[in-house]
């Protein structure tokens, strides 16, 4: 349903190793850390395992409840495969947890060659669960109130969507076909995503009403807000790059006072014309989170007033320090 799915596969795929795109890390690792890593015991793997299970079943059921519990009664629908999915199944009445199924294996397909075997194999099983889950058991409706409808559904819909991807699966196959097609064609993944539900949405305008249309665009919005919320969670961390004359007296702030770790540069400054100006200067790198960016920024001022603070969103971080101590 939405490009967080498919990065956080990868982090899952790869061991969660760092975000490459999330900059340099604010630590250094060392090989004996590396090793460690490299060498997980039989324990943590299958605790690993097992966690990924949980999540992938907790999502399925979540999901089902959205859609059979709120979405599928009053004719809403979702964006992606699952939309699709909905909008087919109101228009001919065929079983929802057997196009569920159709839909998507060719998207799994895709996603072999794409992310391996075993993002194939575990979106199958969560899918094809998913699809006994709507068969089997009846959700009641929870409330007749379209507004809470869409918005409650959407959410519910979302959080399995996450669970399922915290579990290294994904429930519908959107975003497989929009990174495929992103290599193949001009447009970005963001952009194909975007096209697909915009027909989506346009058909459901054409073949339902444009009230359900909108109905449906919100439940949409509420999903994908819940599963920012459930992959990325409440303490979303932020990159800061500081370049500052008095790094050291900032350091120092970072690492005794917010109890952060940080990593130090030598660059250069590169303003001016003439070659008097590219002076030497630290670098300082660090990790906090949104609820600590406020003070970490004040607390940089009071040092140096004219230092240059760049700060840029972390998907997640590994290994290494990113904090002493518990934040809260």
């Amino acid at each position: 349903m939405l490009l967080p799915q498919l990065i956080m596969h990868n982090h899952l795929e790869k061991k969660r190793r760092a975000v490459a795109s999330a900059g340099p890390a604010a630590f250094s690792p060392s090989p004996e850390f590396l090793d460690r890593a490299e060498q997980l015991p039989t324990g943590w793997q299958f605790r690993r395992q097992l966690g990924q299970l949980i999540f992938i079943v907790l999502g399925v059921f979540s999901a089902a409840l959205g859609l059979k519990g709120f979405l599928l009664p009053n004719e809403f629908i979702d964006g992606g495969v699952t939309g699709i999915s909905l909008l087919t199944s109101q228009l001919t009445h065929v079983s929802l947890s057997l196009l569920i199924v159709v839909i998507n294996v060719p998207f799994i397909v895709l996603g072999y060659f794409q992310l391996g075997r075993g993002f194939a194999l575990k979106t199958l099983l969560a899918i094809v669960a998913l699809a006994l889950v709507l068969l089997v058991i009846s959700f009641p409706t929870l409330t007749q109130d379209k507004l809470l409808i869409a918005v409650f559904g959407g959410f519910f819909l979302g959080a399995g969507i996450g669970l399922t991807v915290r579990g290294g699966a994904v429930l519908d196959g959107t975003e497989v076909l929009a990174v495929y097609l992103s290599k193949k064609t001009p447009l970005s993944v963001g952009d194909v995503i975007l096209l697909i539900n915009l027909v989506i949405f346009g058909a459901a305008a054409l073949l339902l009403s444009v009230e359900t249309a909108l109905y449906s665009i919100l439940a949409y919005l509420s999903a994908a807000k819940t599963i920012d919320f459930i992959i990325e969670g409440i303490e979303e961390y932020t990159g800061v790059t500081i370049v500052s004359g008095r790094s050291e007296e900032i350091r120092k702030m970072v690492t005794e006072q917010l109890g952060r770790g940080a990593t130090i540069y030598a660059g250069k400054r590169g303003f001016g014309s003439t070659g008097h100006q590219l002076a030497a200067v630290d670098i300082l790198f660090t990790v906090t989170t949104r609820l600590e960016l406020t003070k970490l920024t004040d607390e940089v001022n009071k040092i140096d007033p004219q230092a240059f603070i760049v700060m840029h969103s972390v998907r997640e971080t590994k290994g290494g320090l990113v904090k002493k101590r518990p934040l809260h």
